[in-house]
């Protein structure tokens, strides 16, 4: 099948980035503002004003590379993903999105096509929240969740604030974060998932995402010498805490279908081989496409914890950190993608992100749409997270098709 993109570059560029913070099993490692991930914005901003691109960046460090159209004056369908990674990521979490972009735009300019409106490709910043939490805070301060000031005055769990990093790699910006005209916002990208895949499929006609709600948890007991204390006179954090962690889980497999729970970061203190854990610091990560059933979940979570502290002899704390609604995209975008899909003669079906991505935010304020190509095994997060060429060459065909017809609408 003619493609109106160029497989074989594309391939070749995804290659070209992931040897930029190679993790050590084949993976990337380009944390948020790192030297990694400057090297990562250089290589992305040199091939963008070869393609013809005029490259800005915003105050807090959100890249966007034009291509003019017949009516620069109009506003831009944007294209755009992240290219910052997990500390032991994959080589196409985000990358793939931002990558099939610039190849749309290189493919338009070896097609000789102008489009009515610009094309914009657009990086943002810290998507993973690997470094600096909460993640998206690129995409987030755009839409209006955080405020410029909140983002440069996030500090990392290495002591950095993000603000000083962004001016030490050269990415801080003038441009206004949130006066920035948008049209429509298209991101591709892995599923990182197994629907796609295990029933054969290659484009993911993705109609939203799930809603999030994260906090973190503080158990309290009481220190003491792991010998003299008997078993049962002992307020032993850790093992409450481990009771806590397994209803937490129970929960979203009693809910069933597309809930998900899970328990990412836990701390122990003292941290001393022969002391009873006085204390326990852990996260928690709810998620479901309703927020009805959001909601549930989470007064049962509370309630669970709750129970548990009690029945440890154990003070609680939770504390929410995080969360966004169960998020709809624009029905005329993902109808466009469906229909893109289907005139390649592609296997698809739509499907809801179970992940976030900085589409869900864009989505506050811009109309927005995802294409979704399947990852092997269902593997992110992860340095053997795998696609295809094929695959890649298809969502970066749909994404095509997509930006052009929304280009010239």
């Amino acid at each position: 099948m003619d493609l109106p993109i160029s497989q074989r570059r594309l391939w070749a560029s995804l290659m070209e980035m992931a040897s930029i913070g190679p993790g050590d099993s084949g993976g990337s490692c380009r944390l948020a503002l790192s030297d990694e991930d400057r090297a990562g914005r250089d290589r992305f901003a040199s091939w963008c004003r070869d393609a013809g691109c005029e490259v800005i960046a915003d105050q807090v460090g959100n890249l966007f590379a034009k291509r003019r159209g017949r009516q620069s004056n109009l506003p831009p369908v944007v294209m755009g993903s992240h290219l910052d990674t997990q500390p032991s990521g994959g080589r196409f979490d985000g990358v793939f999105g931002v990558l099939a972009g610039l190849e749309v735009l290189r493919s338009l300019n070896d097609q000789g096509i102008d489009t009515l409106r610009p094309l914009e490709l657009a990086v943002w910043t810290n998507e993973e929240g690997a470094r600096f939490s909460p993640p998206m805070l690129g995409s987030g301060a755009f839409s209006g969740v955080f405020s410029q000031k909140q983002v440069l005055d996030t500090v990392s769990q290495d002591g950095a604030r993000l603000g000083d990093e962004l001016r030490r790699i050269g990415y801080a910006g003038s441009a206004s974060t949130t006066d920035h005209p948008m049209t429509a916002y298209l991101e591709a990208h892995i599923e990182q998932g197994p629907v796609l895949e295990a029933e054969g499929l290659e484009i993911g006609v993705v109609t939203g995402a799930q809603g999030q709600r994260w906090f973190e948890v503080t158990v309290t007991g009481q220190e003491a010498h792991s010998g003299p204390t008997p078993m049962g006179m002992r307020r032993d954090a850790l093992v409450t805490a481990a009771r806590m962690v397994d209803a937490v889980y129970r929960l979203a497999m009693e809910i069933g279908g597309e809930a998900c729970a899970t328990v990412g970061i836990l701390d122990v203190f003292p941290h001393s081989r022969n002391v009873v854990p006085g204390r326990v610091w852990f996260t928690v990560d709810l998620r479901h496409p309703d927020d009805l059933v959001l909601g549930r979940m989470e007064s049962q979570f509370r309630a669970c914890l709750a129970e548990q502290a009690t029945l440890g002899g154990c003070g609680l704390d939770i504390s929410p950190f995080w969360s966004f609604p169960a998020t709809h995209f624009a029905p005329v975008l993902v109808d466009r993608v469906e229909r893109a899909a289907g005139s390649f003669g592609f296997r698809h079906r739509r499907i809801v992100s179970g992940a976030g991505h900085d589409a869900v935010y864009v989505a506050r304020r811009i109309p927005t749409a995802m294409i979704f190509i399947p990852c092997i095994d269902g593997i992110s997060h992860n340095q053997s997270e795998a696609i295809t060429a094929g695959d890649a060459g298809h969502g970066a065909a749909v994404l095509h098709a997509v930006a052009l017809a929304t280009a010239n609408a």
